[in-house]
């Protein structure tokens, strides 16, 4: 009996020590299994840090301006108004395309098209305040804008801004191509061109006659805009499958109208000159794709 009674307690003690080292061990592992977990106000601020697309940037034109003619105010105005709708616009789109496209969307569809129209609209008031005085230069280095994002400027000098962009903005980490093949039952292949051609209405068959004094300036113009039209029909093929529904039109037939409408504004004030300054060819500026 003596000798039962030592053995009974070593077995006790060997169970109370099994059961504390199996408690001791779950609360590691829920200590551990809390400290990893990350805290639900921290994930929501990252989501909400994620989801801030920022906002654009654009250098003040009206500070920048000479002394505008009275003739011309209310023409500088409205121009001046246009500049503000347009960053506002930008910024909407900025946040209802948060999350597309690939990492340079914003600069194609947003920054680049952005600066397309401001120029344009810019050029209209040098020539508004230039139809009474000197027509101010420079104004065009106001038209790029920058993207802010948490105090970082996102954005560049020239014509594009891009990362690796050149003149037409048609940059992307992906170089899609411009054709689709079909094969058919024969194994041949039927080559098709899958992201179709931009097609804009011709603007010197509509022109009048353009006086000896202003052909120049006039040709210079028309062969503009025929490199339009091919820098938008490359930026075509090299964005191919970027952006939603709307991206073709957004990004580059909208700008593309833009810059033709300051082409063909520039033609009619060289023929106006010397003659009768041609009205309606604005409604030669949009484009269209064909497939």
């Amino acid at each position: 009996m003596s000798r039962a009674l030592p053995k009974y307690n070593k077995r006790r003690v060997v169970f109370i020590g099994g059961a504390a080292a199996v408690v001791l061990s779950g609360a590691v592992i829920a200590g551990s299994a809390l400290a990893g977990t990350p805290d639900k106000g921290s994930t929501a601020q990252s989501a909400r840090t994620l989801a801030d697309p920022g906002t654009i940037s654009c250098p003040d034109v009206k500070s920048q301006l000479p002394a505008v003619p009275a003739s011309a105010q209310a023409e500088v105005d409205r121009n001046l108004a246009l500049l503000d709708t347009q960053i506002a616009e930008a910024n909407k789109r900025l946040v209802d395309t948060v999350g597309q496209g690939g990492a340079n969307f914003v600069q194609n569809a947003i920054l680049g098209p952005l600066k397309d129209k401001r120029v344009s609209t810019i050029d209209r008031i040098a020539i508004s305040i230039g139809r009474q005085g000197t027509k101010p230069t420079g104004l065009d280095s106001l038209a790029t804008c920058t993207l802010n994002t948490g105090g970082t400027d996102v954005g560049g000098t020239g014509t594009g801004g891009t990362d690796t962009g050149t003149d037409t903005g048609a940059t992307d980490t992906a170089t899609p191509s411009a054709t689709a093949s079909a094969t058919d039952a024969a194994g041949g292949t039927d080559t098709t061109t899958a992201v179709g051609a931009i097609s804009c209405p011709d603007v010197k068959s509509q022109l009048p006659a353009v006086p000896a004094s202003a052909q120049a300036e006039v040709d210079r113009n028309l062969a503009l805009l025929d490199t339009q039209i091919a820098e938008a029909n490359k930026r075509l093929v090299d964005t191919v499958g970027q952006g939603g529904a709307n991206f073709v039109q957004n990004a580059i037939l909208g700008p593309l109208k833009d810059k033709r409408v300051s082409t063909i504004d520039r033609i009619a004030i060289a023929i106006g000159r010397q003659g009768t300054k041609p009205s309606g060819l604005d409604s030669l500026a949009a484009c269209t794709l064909t497939k």
